[in-house]
Parts: C-alpha cells; sequence; structure tokens
C-alpha cells in the first residue's frame, strides 16, 4: 500500500534539502580553493527540519486549497453556442461527450492564495527557519581545535553522546539572530516563490504535484539558506 501523500511529500522534501545542503557545501569548498570534505552535521540539520517543517506546510497547502478552490466548473464554450441557439441535440450530444462543463481557473481565489502563502505562510516559514537553525548549531557545538578532515569525523560526532544539547542554547541570542536576518531573508525568497507559487496554484492541481515543484525549486533556495546558516 502506498504511503499518505503526507508522508511522501515530506520524504522527497527531505532528500532535496540534504541534496542542498551538499551541494553549498561543494560551491563553498571551490569558492575557497578547498579540498570538498561532506560535513553531515548541516546536512543532518537540514533533513531534520524538512521532517518537521514540510507536514505542517502541507497541511497548509490543504487548507488554502479547500478555502480556496484554483479551479470552478464553468460551461464550455460549444455548450454556451448550443445554449444560445437552443440547438437541444447538440446539447444533449455534448453531455454525452463530457463537453457540458469544463474546469477553469479561479482567478480571485489564485490571487488570495498566492497573497496568503506569501505573507503569512513565507512569515511564519522564514522565521521558524533561523529559530530552529540557530538554535540546533548552538546545540550541536563541536570541539574547537578539531579539524574535520573525512567525512565519518562528523559521522562519529553525529552518534556520540551528547551530541544535541540544547542546554547550551543561548536563547535570547539565537531570538535576536533570527529577527535581525528575517526581513533579508524574507525579501529573498520574494524574488522566487511568488514565481513558483503562481505554477503550482494555477497549473499544478494535487497537493503533492505542488509540494514536488516546490521542493525542486526549494533546492536552489536550500543551497541559499545553506549558505546563509553556515556563516
Amino acid at each position: 500500500m502506498a504511503p499518505p501523500p503526507i508522508v511522501t511529500a515530506t520524504i522527497q522534501s527531505a532528500i532535496l534539502a540534504a541534496t542542498s545542503n551538499l551541494l553549498a557545501q561543494g560551491l563553498t569548498a571551490y569558492q575557497n580553493e578547498a579540498p570538498f570534505v561532506i560535513d553531515w552535521v548541516p546536512v543532518f540539520q537540514f533533513v531534520v527540519y524538512a521532517f518537521i517543517n514540510i507536514p505542517p506546510n502541507f497541511l497548509w497547502q490543504e487548507f488554502l486549497e479547500s478555502s480556496f478552490p484554483a479551479y470552478h466548473v464553468s460551461p464550455t464554450p460549444v455548450a454556451v453556442a448550443s445554449a444560445a441557439a437552443n440547438d437541444e441535440k447538440a446539447l444533449e450530444q455534448e453531455a454525452k461527450e463530457g463537453k457540458l462543463v469544463e474546469p477553469k481557473l479561479n482567478i480571485r481565489n489564485t490571487a488570495i492564495k498566492m497573497i496568503l502563502d506569501q505573507t503569512v505562510g513565507a512569515a511564519v516559514n522564514t522565521f521558524l527557519f533561523s529559530l530552529f537553525m540557530h538554535s540546533i548549531q548552538k546545540a550541536m557545538v563541536r570541539t574547537p581545535g578539531a579539524p574535520l578532515s573525512t567525512p565519518d569525523k562528523s559521522i562519529q560526532y553525529l552518534i556520540s553522546r551528547g551530541s544535541i544539547d540544547y542546554g547550551k542554547v543561548d536563547w535570547v541570542g539565537v531570538v535576536a539572530r533570527s529577527r535581525a536576518e528575517f526581513y533579508p531573508i524574507l525579501v529573498a525568497g520574494w524574488k522566487l516563490w511568488p514565481v513558483v507559487s503562481l505554477i503550482n496554484f494555477a497549473f499544478i492541481q494535487s497537493i503533492e504535484g505542488r509540494n514536488l515543484v516546490g521542493s525542486l525549486a526549494g533546492v536552489g533556495w536550500g543551497i541559499y539558506m545553506s549558505l546563509i546558516a553556515s556563516r
């Protein structure tokens, strides 16, 4: 039996989140003319965030679609023409062929969904991303002076006892950093996500399909966010 769509969407997004972080690490190594050594700690952090973030976002998209359906039923041009001509035979034939009505994009609902998604949705996602990343980075601070020479070093750290300790987190500082970078990240997102939202709401009818499109676009966005998170 196939898993629920929300599970599939979460797994897809987690894989793409790991991919974007690995690409960001490779890009950073290239820019710094340094050897590319995979650090699995930030990959782990991005994957965990995907598992936490995607389910509520999936439900958010379902709420938007159920509240403001993208399509409504409208008579087809041929049905309108037949009705105008009082051609009952033509109407009967069109009914048999399923040509009486067709789905039509609801521009008003699409605009409302885009506005809500790019204001309420974007604001919540932006702040929660910063809050999560800065807190988990503080909770997973590694011992200074221990260079990452091979990928297994980061794996050893991940599986070591006490690798995640939220007792180390300075929440006042984390919130301050999240607030400071909120608007720059939000504005940067507005250069990409409105276009993705328009494509999703106007052309993709299933929530699963929209999540996949968003996740694919998120690979590029994830690279950007990985570079920000690594600063």
